[in-house]
């Protein structure tokens, strides 16, 4: 039976703010380059005022990993759910109409309290790299409380990213969302998310993860560093214990995905890349997409790789309206009827 929803997102609502800077800068400010770091406020509040003439013409919008995904399976044609917390002031209020705007359904029955909403500094230097500092606010707090299972019950698929790991209560909402999940036959997708996650945090992923969950996301610095391996070959073969199925993101060099049965490794266009924030959450909301329309693995990872390499190639998580179309129109002649 169709279900009326194909993705269910549950992460972090962070509002971004990207800042373009050079190595020497990140070096002068002490800050680690090439992962997410949680701060507080103030610590934020320091980076950017140091860095406020480095600041990127770039729209406001929601992000954090699985709204970026989320938001991304919505545009390319996916009904979407999205379950995160924001506070009662004018942050929270943006997000929460951005994700709308996108047309991603959310929780009816939750009134944001008092509190600050997340923000994230997102530092892109010449290499293209992304580096973030993220202050949660009051998504540190989200809980089993912000879950919706009637929505659950009917999705698709449920796509959790393993920033949650750092919050005992994100922690337990997705594993409780993981768990009803499978008891109703929606299947269940998870990001590794951040090399940093895996590193500190890899009790806390397991956990998450279960037994087994049927799809797995990562790039290839998590997936070595999630199964303890210095060989990728290996990596993938012990990945398997944990998902049925995987993506792992290799930048320049596409992906490489399991499909239950065979191992693919797939190319990605080739382009001049400027800003990779937001590459892996495109590859993400694309391939649920295509998997969601019942095209192969390959298939998915061909597309996917293409959505993620237009998105490096500008600033920002996200694309404009028209691209997502375009890319859908080259590769999916009967888009229009979707």
């Amino acid at each position: 039976m169709k279900k009326h929803y194909a993705v269910y997102g549950l992460g972090a609502a962070l509002v971004d703010t990207e800042i373009t800077l050079s190595d020497a800068d990140l070096i002068a400010m002490n800050v680690d380059k090439g992962v997410m770091t949680l701060v507080d406020e103030a610590r934020q509040a320091e980076l950017i005022a140091a860095l406020d003439h480095h600041l990127v013409a770039s729209k406001r919008a929601s992000g954090g990993s699985a709204a970026n995904t989320t938001i991304a399976a919505s545009y390319f044609g996916c009904k979407s759910f999205y379950s995160c917390k924001v506070a009662n002031d004018e942050n929270g209020a943006f997000y929460l109409a951005d994700l709308k705007a996108a047309g991603v359904a959310i929780p009816e029955h939750i009134t944001p309290p008092a509190g600050i909403t997340g923000k994230c500094l997102v530092m892109i230097t010449p290499d293209a790299e992304r580096t973030m500092n993220t202050f949660l606010g009051i998504s540190a707090e989200l809980s089993v409380n912000e879950l919706d299972l009637a929505a659950l019950k009917e999705s698709d698929f449920v796509y959790i990213e393993g920033y949650l790991v750092t919050s005992p209560t994100g922690r337990k909402a997705a594993i409780q969302l993981r768990e009803h999940a499978q008891q109703h036959g929606t299947r269940v997708a998870l990001s590794l998310s951040d090399p940093a996650m895996v590193q500190f945090f890899r009790d806390g992923l397991l956990e998450m993860i279960g037994n087994k969950v049927d799809l797995i996301f990562c790039n290839r610095d998590e997936v070595l560093g999630f199964t303890q391996s210095d060989n990728f070959e290996q990596a993938c073969e012990l990945l398997k214990q944990f998902a049925d199925k995987f993506a792992i993101t290799c930048g320049a060099d596409g992906a490489v995905v399991f499909d239950g049965e065979q191992l693919h490794q797939v190319s990605a266009p080739k382009v001049q890349a400027i800003d990779t924030n937001g590459a892996g959450d495109m590859f993400a909301g694309a391939f649920l997409y295509a998997v969601h329309r019942g095209v192969d693995f390959v298939r998915a990872a061909e597309f996917a790789n293409s959505a993620a390499a237009t998105v490096v190639t500008q600033y920002g998580p996200r694309l404009q309206a028209q691209q997502y179309r375009d890319l859908r129109s080259q590769f999916f002649a009967d888009e229009a009827s979707m």
